[in-house]
Order: C-alpha cells, then structure tokens, then sequence
C-alpha cells in the first residue's frame, strides 16, 4: 500500500472541537456533594461505598475516588479500616474554608473587574433578581443556587485557575451552613442589598471596593455553624 492508498484508506482526524463531555467521576463527585449541602446526607451518617453506587447506578470506583476528594474538601472523614461519615458541622471548620474562600473571591473580583463586560453585569443582576425571588419564596436551596450563580460570575471573569480550583473545594463547606443562614428573610435581604452594591462597584470600575466588598459578602455570610434554623432563634 503507497502512502497515497495509506492515507485514503485511514479515517481522517476530526479537526471540529466537540464540547468536553463531563467524566463519570466529576458527575458522582457532584450528586454526593449536592447531597451533604443540602442536608440528604446528614452530618455523622455513615456512607458506604456500595450503597452509594447502588444509588447512582454506577461502579464503586468512581464513588470511592469521590470520597477521597470529598475527604480532602473536610465533607466527609474517613479512618482507615473503619466507616466514612459525613464531617459535622463544625464551627472552626466553617472559619477556615470562609477565610480562604473569601481571599479567593477578593482575588478574582480584583481580576475580574476591569473585564467585565455590560453581558457579565447583566448575568449578575440577573441572578440577585432570581436570589430576591426565592427568598421572598422561602425557597433556601434556590437562594443558594441563585447566589453561586452570582457569584460565579466574577470567578469565571478572571480566567484564575487555581483561584476556581481552591473555591470549588472549599466553598460547599460554607453552603452547608449558608443553607441555614439562607432561610432568614432578613438575612437575604440584606445579602440582595450587598449585591446591588457589588453590581454598582463593578459597573463602575471600582474594582479595589469590589474586591474588599466580595471579602466582606463571604466574611459576613456564614455567623454560627450551628445547625439551628434561623427562623426558630430568639432576637435579642
């Protein structure tokens, strides 16, 4: 066979990009996780390795290599020989992933900011409004979704690896406690009120008291680990 005959014959390679296809492993690393912040997996219940691929109708592989970076994120704590439970709630916990995520977030606005586009502020708006919505609704976990979404903008803005990564990992800590914090009417109107002033910085270029304002948002989020429900503690 000639070279010409070689090259008819084999099938040519794509040379169109086609979207990346999420791995098996990031979508059951994103089903447990889901399932620790919202509450379906409680802190202190025992996970096991096969129940949880019966229940993602997967192989044990690919949940197992999820509770190792879930391990690692401080979601779940595992001994060796011994069971893996969901971490509790715990006070310091909290305050350590809130410092780093809230640093991470300074550093993306910081970045972020003089790149935004009118699209990237509209996305955000956008978002507070979905965030107002299910609040006055009582729904927390849409609160929560909206919120991520508002600020996921300023993270994907930057373009910072690293920063993405580190806030990933961290940030379903603090949504664990958020979830709680979230059911309070006055809390998420204050939180709306700190993102139209956020939207306002960035719009005008202020990316130095957006940075600071985004550290604050993440610093004053999260108040007590506890898992009592706003709703039920007494005013002082």
């Amino acid at each position: 066979m000639t070279l010409d005959e070689y090259a008819i014959y084999c099938m040519p390679i794509p040379t169109e990009a086609r979207p990346p296809r999420p791995l098996l492993r990031d979508d059951v690393l994103d089903r447990i996780r889901d399932a620790i912040v919202d509450g379906t997996l409680t802190p202190g219940e025992q996970v096991r390795d096969a129940d949880l691929a019966t229940w993602l109708g997967v192989s044990r592989t690919p949940v197992r290599e999820a509770l190792l970076e879930l391990g690692r994120a401080g979601l779940v704590r595992s001994s060796p020989g011994r069971s893996t439970v969901v971490s509790p709630l715990e006070s310091d916990d909290v305050r350590d992933a809130q410092r780093v995520v809230a640093a991470m977030h300074r550093l993306a606005v910081l970045t972020a900011v003089p790149r935004m586009t009118a699209v990237d502020l509209d996305r955000m708006r956008a978002a507070n409004a979905r965030f107002a919505a299910a609040h006055a609704a009582g729904d927390a976990d849409g609160a929560l979704v909206a919120d991520a979404a508002f600020h996921a903008v300023a993270v994907d803005v930057c373009g910072n690896s690293a920063a993405r990564a580190v806030i990933a990992q961290y940030e379903p800590i603090l949504h664990r406690a958020e979830r709680l914090r979230f059911a309070s009417v006055e809390e998420g109107r204050d939180s709306a009120a700190r993102h139209d002033r956020f939207i306002e910085l960035c719009a005008a270029g202020d990316a130095e008291s957006a940075a600071a304002l985004a550290e604050e948002i993440w610093q004053a989020l999260v108040i007590d680990a506890s898992p009592t429900d706003p709703r039920h503690e007494e005013t002082p």
